[in-house]
């Protein structure tokens, strides 16, 4: 069993407790870092294992729980200590989706749950209708030279028509960012964020969300994020409208 094997290997791997840190955050790290081992996790008298497969989900175990229902219920919990072993792997694989996708469908869960708990209703905002099309917003973006590359994603967490090392990196952040929007959001009762903008020493982000998809798009480092995120807009917004 997973946790027998646990116990052999228990000296080996890295301790830390999620203090300024979420576990969604932690989950996020080993995906970009294609980690392959095992975390576990303590939460009071709970806990619970996540096991890795160069950065993919593969397989959660918590109480009488297991696969994505065990992942879901884990990474609600507030806070803990957790453990990072990548000597520790299981033949289990009780979980096909993608790690974004998991993180969506946690954040997703989440949110109804504190909905039910009597939490803030959404602030209605104006949504903007995004391209569903990736060669259709690529090739609107292309003209603007600030834009070094985008991507799109379904609301599942997967990129649309781009398979490339970078698309994939700007699609795990493009959900990251995602993310921190909506903690944000509903920490301040705000409602879901349909826009952001990350600086950063490499690039800066923009984010864009409609109904359907995210838009994730990193920008030169040297421009300024409020005029690219206006040609933006601008490139989008269908003539006419």
């Amino acid at each position: 069993m997973a946790r027998e094997e646990l116990l052999t290997d228990s000296a080996d791997g890295f301790v830390g407790a999620m203090t300024g840190v979420t576990l969604a955050d932690v989950i996020q790290m080993n995906g970009h870092n294609r980690f392959t081992g095992c975390i576990t996790l303590e939460y009071g008298d709970n806990s619970g294992l996540i096991f890795f497969r160069d950065g993919e989900v593969i397989h959660a175990e918590q109480g009488e729980r297991s696969g994505e229902a065990a992942f879901y219920q884990i990474v609600q919990w507030p806070s803990g200590n957790f453990t990072l072993q990548p000597k520790v792997t299981t033949t289990s694989c009780s979980i096909k989706s993608s790690l974004n996708h998991l993180l969506l469908e946690a954040m997703r869960l989440m949110d109804e749950e504190n909905k039910r708990r009597g939490g803030a209703a959404p602030v209605a905002t104006e949504r903007r209708s995004t391209p569903r099309t990736a060669g259709n917003v690529f090739g609107h973006l292309k003209r603007i030279p600030e834009v070094k590359h985008a991507v799109l994603l379904g609301k599942d967490g997967k990129a649309l028509d781009d398979n490339s090392y970078a698309g994939e990196q700007l699609a795990a952040q493009t959900i990251y960012l995602a993310m921190i929007g909506n903690r944000i959001g509903a920490a301040l009762a705000l409602g879901e964020v349909k826009s952001a903008a990350l600086q950063g020493k490499s690039h800066h982000m923009l984010l864009f969300e409609s109904k359907l998809n995210y838009l994730g798009v990193a920008v030169n480092c040297e421009s300024a994020l409020g005029g690219v995120e206006s040609e933006i807009r601008k490139a989008l917004t269908p003539k006419g409208s």
